[in-house]
């Protein structure tokens, strides 16, 4: 079995930072990519960033510049440094993990329940 959790949420005024941490924790022998999704009260949940086990990484037009996506050196965790917050992050952040657990095995997708993220103005 594999679980995934969230850390890190929490309340933040308008123009502070929050550190997401997202790790992957048992049957697993490598992880494929590590994305962060968000979904705000009303609306449907949208990818935030999303980076591959090389380290290439992928950000919504809305947080370019602001957020960075990050690997931990086993690339079963990941983190989502985010900068210069505005109310319109304001979202529970979901942790997405694609991963096999053998060697030559199927890749599964794992959620994380979910953190809250609050920016205030």
């Amino acid at each position: 079995q594999v679980q995934v959790a969230e850390s890190g949420g929490g309340l933040v005024q308008a123009g502070g930072s929050l550190r997401l941490s997202c790790a992957a924790s048992g049957s697993i022998f490598r992880a494929d990519g590590i994305g962060w999704y968000r979904q705000a009260p009303g609306k449907e949940r949208e990818l935030v960033a999303i980076i591959s086990k090389g380290g290439s990484a992928n950000y919504a037009d809305s947080v370019k510049g602001r957020f960075t996506i990050s690997l931990d050196n086993s690339g079963n965790a990941a983190y989502l440094q985010m900068n210069n917050m505005k109310p319109e992050d304001t979202a529970v952040y979901h942790c997405n993990v694609q991963l096999r657990s053998l060697f030559n095995g199927p890749v599964n997708t794992y959620w994380g329940q979910g953190t809250q993220v609050t920016v205030s103005s």
